[in-house]
């Protein structure tokens, strides 16, 4: 069990509520960020992946770091190798978000740095997540706001797992060894389509909130007109292909092992993130 966890992206949408989990559970935190601010009650220290001189300071006594790659980058072993080479060489305890799928491919970028992890001869525990039900709310919310949701998913289905479950069965990873070693998918528990989301979003909102499957080139024009970098933007096309093919789909109990209880429903998530998706 780590007694003092360094959490990178302490401000995000994992970050925050796993931060406040951990600190309810009386666990010492060092929430890390590029402001360095305290978050929900923790520790702040400031982190920047591009600045290796902050790795050090924010390693220093922990025993346990929650690593993930920021938003935003299209070079995640760039990111997080240095980090993970920084954290096992201070004989800190690792567990690291990645995302559903990344074992399937042994080139794909997020298993390379999960190899790392497994040689670094440090305790870990691996988290893949699915689609965060939380993207209707941050990535997704313009089109949420004006009731219709677009984008190059074709009729595929997630099972969307809320942020508050990852970070609670991050919570479970870092409190206890007995996950040591092993990787765990996060899901929630049924698969969904974006027509059959949207409903779900339409009720919580007591609205219509639509869905147009878009393809990818329409998709990626629309987020280089929002300004988003082309070369970031085909890269969440490319995200989108496994949602089409199905690989999205599957629901495992994860959430339940970590974290002990059962991951939330989309109509949970919407229901409680009605504010924010208004808003």
């Amino acid at each position: 069990m780590a007694s003092k966890v360094l959490v990178l992206g302490a401000s995000g949408t994992v970050g925050r509520p796993l931060v406040r989990a951990l600190v309810a559970k009386g666990v010492s935190v060092k929430a890390a960020s590029r402001s360095g601010a305290p978050i929900e009650g923790a520790e702040g220290v400031r982190f920047d992946f591009g600045d290796p001189a902050t790795y050090g300071p924010a390693l220093e006594v922990v025993d346990g770091a929650y690593l993930l790659a920021p938003t935003g980058t299209t070079d995640v072993p760039g990111r997080l190798l240095p980090v993970v080479e920084a954290a096992a060489a201070r004989g800190v305890k690792i567990v690291l978000q990645t995302v559903m799928g990344a074992d399937a491919d042994e080139a794909n970028p997020y298993r390379r740095v999960e190899r790392a992890v497994e040689a670094s001869g440090r305790p870990f525990v691996i988290l893949r997540p699915n689609w965060f039900a939380d993207n209707f709310h941050t990535f997704w919310k313009p089109g949420v706001a004006v009731g219709e949701i677009a984008l190059p998913a074709g009729d595929g289905a997630s099972s969307f797992v809320d942020a508050r479950d990852i970070a609670d069965s991050a919570v479970g990873a870092l409190t206890s060894d007995r996950f040591d070693g092993h990787a765990f998918t996060l899901t929630g528990p049924q698969a969904l389509g974006y027509a059959a989301a949207a409903e779900v979003l339409s009720s919580a909102l007591g609205r219509p909130v639509a869905y147009r499957a878009i393809d990818d080139e329409t998709f990626v024009a629309a987020l280089v007109s929002g300004g988003v970098p082309e070369d970031y933007a085909r890269f969440l096309a490319t995200i989108f292909e496994p949602v089409r093919a199905g690989h999205t789909a599957p629901t495992t109990g994860d959430v339940e092992t970590l974290s002990g209880h059962a991951p939330r429903t989309l109509a949970d998530y919407a229901r409680d993130n009605a504010a924010a998706l208004s808003s």
